[in-house]
């Protein structure tokens, strides 16, 4: 059963998304004449809209290769009855409206029908990272007052030691005390006739927790669901692409460009399935499966051009990147092998996307774009509160609240005050904003450091670094000095082609010289696996850490490479 307004809701969201595919290449005119659709007081996404769409739909909604070539290709009219009957199905098990139901799934099909029965009896979805340990998930079970839990078979045992009055469905097999997923298949494919309100929850995602325990993230059946209309904008996938996006279940990104994005846009999603990457292969399955628009973090675009693979998959039109920022060497390194631009974007686990380099727009290295429609984005100094063109990356919240932002974090009112407070939402992010209205990512607000008086960015000293051919990433903080406040130190994944060795660091060390400005130069380096969160970004608080303890006990790293350590090299 649809929502009371579902018709009207489903015309106003097929508006708003038309229009943004009409000026696709006019990202002025749509900034300027967009609005966020209004839905009204019941909205189901995906009834109201995915399933609107799917019925009698042959088109492929999600296709699914794993390592060992299996295939898996479902329409939008299957996927639509197939999630009726999970949803049905775990309305019979008591799973219903408000209910917390968490998901740690690995990319298979039963994840994407999951979600939207998930959405359609009105529960709310817990995405998981499989990489989780029990301890974990302990944590997320007891603070989310968990109802359902989905897991495959081996991840399914991390709960045993987990006490608690909820269902335990199993995937993909069989566990003594769990349900089988495979039951669903039995159950009624009729639609299972739950309304929601348009602002009930509907997604919580866990924040990676790099600096304290994790957030809880709130989504709505419109902050994400109508808010990703600007994550299709940026992507610039039409009706009928094809859309991969290398992104692993649990974390936002997921759900932006592998659940809402394509299928707002009535796409098909493309997975590849793979334990390890293999540059080689994601190229072949570009090529085979005809993709459209391929989106990938940073980390997968710099194995990509370290494996030297110069023929541009054959349908390939738009290539994106997101996660982190992207190194201007790399951009320019697929430009030169594949004619593409890798266009860069900006959103957050709070948002959607809200900066991006829009499609038929000249890139500006290492810019990540203009505000994207339906975004307004303004930069406070975090010092003077004074607006300019260098600060914190900031939403105006008054008059209009965003549609786009989340309601808030779980339970925790004084941390959504943080970030939500005189009339702005305050990403921590800091950005500078040049003549032409562009936006480049400077660091986090307590990434960026000083050194010798100077205000120093980590990404700009990484971006450079990265021009250097042993490096594949870097990882900068500023090192405790007694002369400077702090000196650059960075840390280095190596190609694998080159050796931990004082003629590597000494050859870092010489380009960093080279190529930057005294108070930015790095002057200490070591070779080291860089620490990340679940969805790849570097951790660069473990790594000030671990230099912060190091200058309190008065002792040098080992394995660090300093300046001085070679003669030859003048401070």
């Amino acid at each position: 059963m649809s929502s009371p307004d579902a018709t009207a809701a489903t015309a106003a969201f097929r508006a708003a998304r038309d229009f943004l595919l009409d000026n696709a290449h006019a990202p002025q005119a749509a900034h300027d004449g967009f609005a966020w659709p209004d839905v009204g007081e019941h909205f189901n996404w995906a009834v109201d809209w995915f399933d609107a769409v799917a019925v009698d739909n042959d088109r492929v909604a999600l296709h699914v290769v794993d390592e060992d070539g299996t295939e898996a290709q479902v329409t939008y009219e299957q996927m639509r009855r197939r999630s009726n009957r999970v949803a049905n199905w775990l309305a019979d098990l008591g799973i219903g409206h408000g209910d917390a139901v968490m998901l740690m799934l690995g990319n298979r099909v039963e994840l994407w029908e999951a979600m939207l029965a998930i959405m359609k009896v009105g529960a709310v979805i817990l995405p998981t990272s499989v990489v989780l340990g029990t301890q974990d998930l302990v944590e997320r079970v007891e603070r989310a007052d968990i109802r359902a839990v989905l897991a495959d078979p081996a991840d399914a045992a991390k709960f045993d030691a987990i006490d608690g009055d909820f269902a335990r469905i199993v995937v993909g097999g069989q566990r003594p005390g769990w349900y089988p997923f495979d039951a669903a298949a039995t159950a009624s494919d009729a639609a299972p006739g739950v309304a929601v309100a348009s602002d009930d929850p509907a997604i919580v995602y866990f924040t990676s927790g790099t600096t304290s325990r994790p957030k809880m993230v709130v989504h709505t059946h419109v902050s994400y669901p109508v808010g990703h209309l600007s994550t299709m904008y940026w992507i610039g996938v039409r009706p009928g692409d094809v859309h991969l996006t290398i992104s692993a279940p649990g974390w936002g990104k997921h759900a932006w460009s592998l659940f809402f994005a394509p299928w707002i846009a009535e796409a098909t999603i493309f997975v590849h399935t793979s334990p390890r990457f293999d540059a080689a292969a994601l190229v072949e399955q570009l090529d085979r499966n005809a993709v459209d628009t391929f989106c990938a973090p940073p980390t997968v675009w710099r194995m990509l051009i370290q494996a030297d693979l110069d023929t541009r998959p054959r349908a390939l039109r738009e290539v994106l990147s997101a996660g982190e920022p992207l190194n201007p060497e790399v951009i320019a390194t697929i430009q030169r092998r594949w004619g593409l631009q890798i266009r860069d974007g900006y959103g957050q686990t709070e948002l959607t996307a809200v900066v991006g380099n829009t499609p038929g727009v000249a890139v500006k290295p290492g810019a990540m774009g203009r505000p994207l429609p339906g975004n307004d984005v303004v930069l406070i100094d975090p010092v003077t509160g004074r607006v300019g063109d260098e600060g914190e990356i900031c939403l105006p919240t008054a008059p209009v609240r965003p549609l786009n932002l989340m309601p808030g974090y779980l339970g925790e009112p004084e941390r959504t005050a943080a970030v939500d407070h005189d009339g702005y939402y305050h990403t921590s992010d800091v950005a500078t904003r040049d003549a032409e209205g562009r936006l480049t990512f400077v660091g986090r607000t307590d990434d960026v450091f000083k050194a010798s008086d100077f205000k120093v960015s980590p990404f700009e000293v990484e971006s450079i670094l990265l021009t250097h051919p042993a490096v594949v990433e870097a990882g900068v903080v500023g090192a405790p000095d007694a002369v400077r406040l702090n000196v650059v130190k960075a840390y280095v994944s190596l190609g694998a082609s080159w050796e931990a060795s004082s003629e590597t660091a000494r050859s870092i060390l010489a380009h960093a010289r080279e190529h930057m400005p005294p108070y930015m130069r790095v002057r200490r380096v070591e070779f080291f696996e860089l620490p990340k969160t679940i969805s790849g970004k570097i951790r660069r608080v473990e790594l000030r850490d671990r230099e912060v303890a190091a200058a309190d006990a008065g002792r040098r790293l080992e394995g660090e490479w300093r300046e001085a350590d070679f003669p030859d090299l003048k401070a």
